[in-house]
């Protein structure tokens, strides 16, 4: 495969190109690899590549002449050359573009520096914009290795073991297993025991575990994207029972409309709903906080019907959902009911229509639900009373309209919502 890189730094490359397996894999001519300097392609004295951004503002843009020249005669000499332009506008490099590129001919870099290139360039030149991340670099000489590495390593004879290259995180869809080396124990450290076994079975079957394992918790959106056995399932449902989150509804201490604070009154619909949707997604209980006694009672006997009345024949999945649902009088009581079913203290966080502190996102709050329980509370009326919000470890961000600022929700409708946000990646069985 040939790699071009058009650049104003071509020194930049002398060491990076030089060491290691491209160094080995040129030298074979698996792979040919020329740098062009762009300042080669300018036509005044001075070579000046760069000028002012027409309408003002901040930065230098490379000009189009010299970029057209540049692409002519890197095209003129070789045609069948995919052009990339390397910008945080881009598509973000992934394996899967890696393995796309790796089955080219010929591809050519353009690494951009200051704020970019002239857009008659990029929009009538460049094949395919790339970019290695959501971050900013001084140019696009940095993203080029990191491309040409990870699409070099794909083509043949550039890897001695192939086997090497096929088992890594991103190849195989899984992020890759953690591996050891002698000695067998290091500052009271020791290497897991199956893999001293010798029995290479076990060997794959551990590792192919903790594959999944360290992907579930830290990509889990991966796993939406390769064929799972159903020993990969059955294993994974495992480990997701280890997830503990909680759902709390407070009628006390909430607002009434008037900003007063009131307890609320309970409603069938929110029983019922709650409790389908946290059967839905799994999550360990649906605590209802309601200091008033007639409520508790109305809110019991509604319970009672659908556990051990007429409603358990009636509909059996509907009495296995209801089956979450706790009444307590005290939001106290009720956290104390959560710490003794898991022997430790719970992660409290609140909810509110409107943006009460820093808040933190659902990909945080999944974070937090290998480390600890956690207890995800909302309110009714008019929102949380400020002082219960105050004692929250976190505050889950508000949901907002798409387009305007309106999110005035039924608690129903704005649990389904959190609760798919937070759980959705580990939604793995949909498919099956």
């Amino acid at each position: 495969m040939r790699f071009k890189i058009l650049t104003i730094f071509p020194e930049y490359f002398s060491s990076p190109l030089e060491v290691g397996l491209i160094k080995r894999a040129r030298e074979k001519k698996i792979i040919d690899i020329e740098v062009y300097d762009l300042r080669d392609f300018t036509s005044d004295k001075h070579k000046v590549v760069d000028d002012e951004p027409y309408g003002g503002g901040e930065g230098m843009v490379f000009k189009p002449e010299p970029l057209y020249r540049a692409l002519t005669h890197i095209k003129e000499r070789d045609p069948d050359t995919y052009t990339v332009y390397l910008s945080p506008q881009g598509r973000l490099f992934n394996q899967k573009i890696a393995e796309e590129l790796s089955k080219l001919k010929s591809l050519l870099f353009i690494c951009g520096r200051y704020e970019g290139i002239d857009e008659r360039i990029r929009k009538h030149f460049i094949e395919d914009e790339i970019s290695i991340g959501d971050y900013v670099l001084f140019g696009g000489e940095v993203a080029s290795l990191v491309i040409l590495e990870a699409v070099a390593r794909l083509i043949p004879g550039v890897v001695g073991k192939r086997d090497s290259v096929d088992r890594e995180s991103f190849t195989s869809g899984l992020l890759k297993y953690p591996c050891y080396t002698r000695p067998a124990e290091f500052l009271g450290f020791k290497v897991p025991e199956v893999l001293l076994s010798g029995n290479h079975a076990e060997i794959e079957n551990y590792r192919r575990r903790v594959s999944l394992e360290i992907t579930l918790k830290r990509r889990p959106e991966l796993l939406s994207q390769i064929p799972l056995s159903e020993r990969d399932l059955e294993f994974l449902r495992e480990l997701l029972q280890r997830q503990r989150l909680y759902l709390f509804l407070l009628h006390y201490p909430v607002y009434n409309k008037k900003g007063e604070i009131i307890a609320s009154a309970i409603t069938g619909l929110d029983l019922h709903d709650l409790a389908r949707l946290g059967c839905t997604y799994g999550v360990k209980g649906v605590y209802i906080v309601q200091p008033l006694e007639d409520q508790k009672k109305l809110a019991e006997g509604l319970i009672t019907y659908w556990i051990s009345g007429k409603g358990k024949d009636y509909n059996p999945l509907r009495s296995k959902a209801m089956e979450l649902l706790r009444i307590y009088s005290t939001l106290e009581a009720a956290l104390q009911d959560v710490k003794a079913r898991e022997e430790e203290d719970p992660i409290l966080i609140g909810t509110d229509a409107g943006p009460k502190r820093v808040p933190i996102s659902p990909e945080e709050v999944r974070d937090l639900l290998w480390k600890k329980p956690i207890c995800l509370v909302l309110g009714t009326a008019w929102g949380l009373e400020e002082t219960f919000l105050r004692q929250c470890h976190y505050f889950l961000e508000p949901i907002w309209g798409r387009i305007a600022p309106y999110n005035h929700l039924s608690v129903r409708s704005a649990a389904s919502i959190l609760l798919d946000r937070i759980f959705r990646p580990y939604l793995l069985f949909k498919r099956q």
